[in-house]
């Protein structure tokens, strides 16, 4: 089978391509190269026959035309996006025409290339989300994110991706476009780049900075480790039902207090400090405008029907993901540099 994989450059797109490829798929990596891409996350693989890459915007209709035609793809898994919550906020217009126009040009580059093809009926278009669509949930554990929960997006990034994910849906409806959707939890492991959490806090820990809380470190994620994510697309690309959505999550909630606190304590043991712990850095900070709450997923469609459920805890994980930080310092000093990353964003 051969893959058009869009944002390939990106944490969870590459974790993706470097899986397919071992696993004999071909792939073509079309990204734009934006300030969170690193096209060295991919290196493991470039070199194989099986590996393309295209540098590409997803803005750009033709480009795309283009892909489509020369590559002839048995199948498309749609990352590309922009992501990251706080830079929503202060800049929301590149979120509308990534996420929202980019998956607009995708849609109908793909519907283009699939009626060229006759329709074949084992085509597919992979769509893939995020749970934040469905809003917040209450602290208690009482409820959980299901597919048939209604979308309430309360941030710039999260209502561009439920328009996009309602794009998606029209055109299979309209269109009969072969589609399957994916909503994940809250992915961290390594290549995250440094602007998000866990990778703030492992580098600012190192640095001796402080470890920025927001509020007070009560909201709580559901963890997902980025390999098992990974498997889990390629689950559902593969086996997933046309026009059937699919809840990825890790089922390991933590309270972002709880998160930072297992972090220092790992980090605490593999690079100790000089006098004390690393969690005496923990500094709570105002809180993101909009916060939501909580995040949890139920999983149990894509394990009943697929097979799939993680297979990495959050302590195993993020055990990783600190050696992974401690082994590869070269990488992330090298995007320390780039725009925004280090600095406070998202205040409003």
């Amino acid at each position: 089978m051969k893959l058009i994989i869009t944002g390939g450059a990106g944490f969870i797109g590459s974790a993706v391509i470097r899986q397919a490829v071992h696993k004999n798929f071909e792939v073509v990596n079309v990204d734009a190269l934006t300030y969170a891409s690193c096209i060295e996350n991919v290196a493991s693989v470039s070199n194989s026959q099986a590996y393309a890459f295209e540098h590409v915007d997803i803005r750009d209709r033709g480009a795309l035309d283009r892909v489509f035609s020369e590559h002839q793809p048995d199948a498309v898994m749609h990352l590309a996006a922009e992501s990251h919550v706080d830079r929503s906020i202060d800049g929301p217009s590149d979120f509308v025409e990534t996420n929202i126009t980019g998956t607009f040009n995708m849609l109908e580059a793909a519907r283009a290339y699939w009626i060229g093809k006759g329709k074949p009926v084992d085509f597919r278009f992979h769509h893939i989300s995020t749970d934040e669509v469905f809003g917040s949930l209450p602290k208690d554990k009482s409820a959980l994110f299901t597919e048939d929960t209604p979308y309430d997006p309360r941030s710039p990034y999260s209502a561009s991706k439920a328009s996009s994910d309602h794009l998606v849906r029209a055109w299979h409806e309209t269109y009969g476009l072969p589609i399957v959707i994916t909503n994940c939890s809250n992915n961290y492991g390594p290549y995250h780049f440094p602007e998000k959490l866990i990778p703030v806090v492992i580098l600012n820990a190192l640095a001796g900075k402080e470890l920025p809380i927001y509020g007070d470190g009560s909201n709580v994620r559901d963890w997902l480790y980025v390999e098992d994510h990974a498997d889990a697309l390629l689950n559902v690309i593969t086996r997933g039902e046309v026009g059937r959505s699919y809840n990825i999550g890790g089922e390991n909630e933590r309270t972002n207090l709880e998160l930072v606190n297992t972090v220092c304590s790992i980090l605490d043991e593999l690079r100790p400090r000089d006098n004390g712990s690393y969690s005496d850095l923990i500094t709570f900070v105002a809180d993101r405008p909009g916060h939501d709450a909580r995040y949890a997923i139920d999983p149990s469609r894509i394990r009943n029907e697929l097979g799939w459920r993680p297979s990495v805890t959050i302590e195993e994980g993020l055990r990783r993901t600190v050696q992974w930080y401690l082994d590869n310092e070269d990488w992330w000093r090298a995007l320390q540099n780039r725009d925004g990353v280090g600095k406070r964003l998202g205040t409003g």
